[in-house]
C-alpha cells in the first residue's frame, strides 16, 4: 500500500480498518473473546482502536508471517475455548452474519472457511521476467479461499504445532492448508455479499464506498 503505517491502522471511510472487523466481531453473538494479534511496534496503537471502538480485546505482537501471528494469537486465547475463528483486518467488510455462517459450518468437520467458486479463467504461467501460458487450470471445482475462518480450537492447535515441526508454519498462507496438511476436513462457505480484500489503493477506494453504502447514516 506504501502507507507510513500498517494496513490494518489505515484510516477508511471514518475508521481505521482494524475497527470495521472489530465492530462486526463484537456483535456476533457467537464470539466471547476477541485477540488482535498487531504488527510488532503497534500493539498499543490496536489497544487504542478497540478501545475507542467500545469492543473489550486482548492485543499481542504477531510474528514473522501470518501463521506465526495465528500461533501468537492461539496462545492468547481461553484454553477451554471449543471454535477459532480467524480473520485478516484487511477484508473490512465482515459481518457478524459471515461469522456465524462459519461457525456454524464447523458443525461435522474440523473447520469452515469463507471461499466463492472461481469464476475468472486460470492460467497457469512458465517463465519469470516476460511469463507466457504454460496450460489453461480447469476451474470446475476451484474456490477462492477467504477470510473469516473457523476450526475446531484443538484442530487448529494440533495443525499448527505439525507445521511449526515439520518446518512449514511460516509457508502456510491461510489456516485451512494447514488443517488440511493433516488430513483435517474443512467447509466452504460462500459469503452472502461482498467480503473484499484490500490489497491495493484502488481497493481502499472500493471498500469505502461499500461501507458508506451499508452504513451511511452511521458515517454521517
Amino acid at each position: 500500500m506504501g502507507a507510513p503505517v500498517p494496513k490494518a491502522l489505515m484510516p477508511l471511510a471514518g475508521r481505521p480498518m482494524l475497527a470495521w472487523s472489530l465492530a462486526a466481531l463484537g456483535a456476533s453473538p457467537v464470539v466471547d473473546t476477541i485477540v488482535v494479534v498487531a504488527p510488532a511496534g503497534h500493539v498499543e496503537e490496536a489497544e487504542a482502536v478497540a478501545r475507542e471502538g467500545g469492543v473489550r480485546a486482548t492485543v499481542v505482537a504477531g510474528g514473522a508471517s501470518r501463521s506465526e501471528s495465528v500461533a501468537a494469537g492461539l496462545g492468547a486465547i481461553p484454553a477451554a475455548s471449543e471454535i477459532v475463528i480467524v480473520h485478516d483486518a484487511a477484508r473490512p467488510l465482515l459481518t457478524a452474519e459471515l461469522v456465524g455462517a462459519v461457525v456454524a459450518g464447523v458443525e461435522g468437520a474440523d473447520g469452515a472457511i469463507a471461499a466463492r467458486p472461481v469464476a475468472d479463467t486460470l492460467k497457469r504461467a512458465e517463465g519469470d521476467e516476460r511469463p507466457v501460458v504454460a496450460a489453461t487450470v480447469d476451474r470446475a471445482r476451484l474456490w477462492a479461499a477467504e477470510t473469516p475462518q473457523a476450526f475446531r480450537a484443538p484442530a487448529l492447535r494440533g495443525a499448527v504445532a505439525a507445521a511449526r515441526a515439520g518446518g512449514r508454519l511460516a509457508a502456510a498462507t491461510d489456516c485451512a492448508s494447514l488443517i488440511e496438511a493433516v488430513g483435517g476436513r474443512v467447509r466452504l462457505i460462500p459469503p452472502p455479499g461482498p467480503n473484499l480484500k484490500v490489497t491495493t489503493p484502488a481497493d481502499l477506494a472500493v471498500a469505502e464506498r461499500l461501507l458508506h453504502g451499508a452504513h451511511g447514516a452511521e458515517l454521517h
